[in-house]
């Protein structure tokens, strides 16, 4: 089948890659709009609310728009490196306990990524992450999930450490966390749930793409006037560039 000549246009965007693009997508109606729920079913959203009384004590880590970093620094305790280090790559199997730990991550729905780093000679262990929202709802949101189950055991290695539901454990954070010098971000402005909502209207409409029945709404004469409108010449021209 030959590509449709509107399949590239459309593709751009579906993929948001312009910001003026992005912006003049809900003239785009004949074919679907791109805002409403059926791209948003199914969107677990497990995170705390955001609401932040003004009086929140200040928190440490630097931020790139609507992400935040952590990075904690702890002394493992003597003779824990290879229990902790079998615990990590246990992490990462996907096999057992640990193969809802991708599963959980989204659910949570604020956490970019993060590492689990062993250093000097197996006697210090770093937690370094990026997440949405605030200091507290993260940590308070960890305890809820597998996640925080996570967490419990691989710090339980490390001295000190009272739990992550225990009380103290937001002091315990604050005292072993460090800022970075520099944090960048390659989308400061995205947070993860905008990156999951992106990926599934892609997906969606890749689906239509090249389709003979979205060349012929893209080619269907009562569509002449919309093509024909300032807005959407833009737009081509922009997609085209």
């Amino acid at each position: 089948m030959a590509a449709s000549p509107w399949a590239g246009d459309a593709r751009r965007l579906a993929c948001g890659q312009d910001e003026e693009v992005g912006a003049m997508a809900p003239h785009f109606r004949v074919f679907g709009d791109l805002h409403t729920d059926p791209w948003q079913e199914g969107c677990t959203m497990a995170a705390t609310p955001d609401a932040t009384p003004p009086t929140q004590t200040e928190r440490k880590g630097m931020k790139a728009g609507v992400c935040t970093e952590f990075t904690v620094f702890a002394k493992i305790k003597p003779g824990h490196a290879d229990a902790l280090r079998e615990l990590l790559a246990k992490t990462t199997s996907g096999s057992g306990d640990t193969a809802g730990n991708v599963e959980a991550v989204r659910q949570l729905g604020i956490l970019h990524d993060a590492r689990h780093v062993i250093f000097d000679n197996d006697t210090r262990y770093m937690f370094a992450s990026v997440f949405d929202g605030t200091w507290d709802n993260y940590i308070d949101d960890f305890a809820k999930t597998v996640v925080g189950k996570l967490f419990d055991e691989a710090f339980s290695h490390t001295e000190g450490f009272p739990g992550v539901t225990d009380p103290g454990v937001k002091d315990w954070f604050i005292a072993h966390q460090e800022p970075a010098g520099i944090f960048v971000s390659a989308y400061p402005d995205l947070t993860v749930q905008q990156i999951y909502k992106d990926q599934r209207v892609n997906e969606a409409f890749q689906a239509v793409l090249d389709t003979p029945e979205f060349r012929a709404v893209l080619d269907n004469p009562a569509n002449a006037e919309l093509r024909d409108t300032p807005a959407f010449q833009k737009l081509m021209a922009e997609a085209s560039a």
